[in-house]
């Protein structure tokens, strides 16, 4: 081909990602179908790389990649930038690098921790805090199979549809969307919060399988988060669940952990109350009957009778599924 043939005014991109300038390249269109064309430098790039390795290292199965996988999905961020090209990154206060540290011992693939400041409305002064992050990409598509889309994921995470370790992805959750303490008043408490109603329902069901505390969290009207609040003596036994010796996680959160899994309620103290859970045949009975036969019929009181009229046709009892 001739020098003017291929001057860069003759090329284009598509043209020079095939290494030839766009008149052969327009002659090798017309005289090749589809099925023969090789895939251009573009096409070969953007295919899914082969995630099985990663998969197992990734195994939520274990302890700290279960923790690992719930602390990305709740403060985690995935950010794809083209074909072949993307970023999975962990944003923390710099006092909490140790975290980040552990995580990037735990992670063979390459990656970075830096540290940025900059003045925010919620610090007095310059707020420091440390990121680590990497950009392999068949670490990001095996954990995107497991559960950390890109993009905005926070009303659509929930759990890994795999099996994995509970107590330590529950953990990761409260640590990094959650909090552990003592209210004012001096009860323990556990609490987490999550735009997603799948996670959401996760989790209250495994707070009752944990504790026999039954928790129906809605979205709140301001900005549709869930807010799920345990106390007392389900939070101490929470605690004890989630936060075990030896186990990964923040260490400010497991130092008060520890105090709330050893939290007794003090003597004198009324003890907490049973309630009285409605099953489906009583729902029938409140349904058919008026308030004060089902009141006498079932032993309760006509205005709990009355508020459960109420919801059942309002249908407000439904629970959102997790699974």
């Amino acid at each position: 081909m001739s020098e003017s043939e291929c001057s860069e005014r003759n090329c284009d991109k598509a043209a020079r990602t095939r290494g030839m300038c766009a008149l052969h390249y327009g002659r090798w269109i017309r005289a090749t179908p589809r099925r023969l064309r090789p895939p251009s430098i573009r096409e070969e790039r953007s295919r899914r790389p082969d995630i099985t390795h990663a998969l197992g290292v990734f195994d939520p199965t274990r302890p700290e990649m279960a923790y690992l996988l719930g602390f990305l999905q709740a403060d985690g961020n995935h950010r794809r930038a083209g074909p072949g090209k993307g970023l999975v990154s962990v944003e923390l206060t710099a006092r909490d690098i140790d975290l980040l540290k552990a995580f990037q011992r735990l992670v063979p693939y390459r990656s970075s921790i830096s540290t940025r400041s900059r003045e925010t409305n919620f610090s007095n002064g310059v707020h420091t805090s440390a990121v680590w992050s990497f950009g392999a990409a068949e670490a990001r598509h095996a954990l995107e199979a497991l559960g950390l889309p890109p993009g905005k994921k926070s009303a659509v995470i929930g759990p890994p549809k795999v099996p994995f370790s509970e107590p330590d992805y529950v953990r990761a959750l409260v640590d990094a969307d959650g909090s552990v303490g003592f209210t004012g008043r001096g009860y323990p408490f556990v609490s987490f919060t999550t735009a997603s109603p799948v996670m959401s329902g996760y989790v209250c069901d495994k707070v009752f399988e944990v504790t026999g505390v039954r928790r129906t969290v809605r979205p709140n009207g301001r900005d549709g988060v869930y807010n799920l609040l345990v106390t007392s003596d389900p939070a101490a036994e929470l605690a004890r669940w989630l936060y075990y010796e030896g186990c990964l996680a923040l260490e400010r959160k497991y130092a008060k952990a520890v105090e709330v899994a050893g939290w007794v309620r003090p003597e004198g103290m009324r003890a907490r109350s049973s309630p009285r859970r409605w099953t489906p045949q009583e729902d029938e009975v409140v349904l058919a009957m008026t308030t004060p036969e089902a009141a006498e019929v079932l032993g309760r009181t006509e205005k709990s009778v009355a508020i459960r009229r109420v919801r059942l046709r309002k249908g407000v009892t439904a629970r959102v599924p997790y699974r």
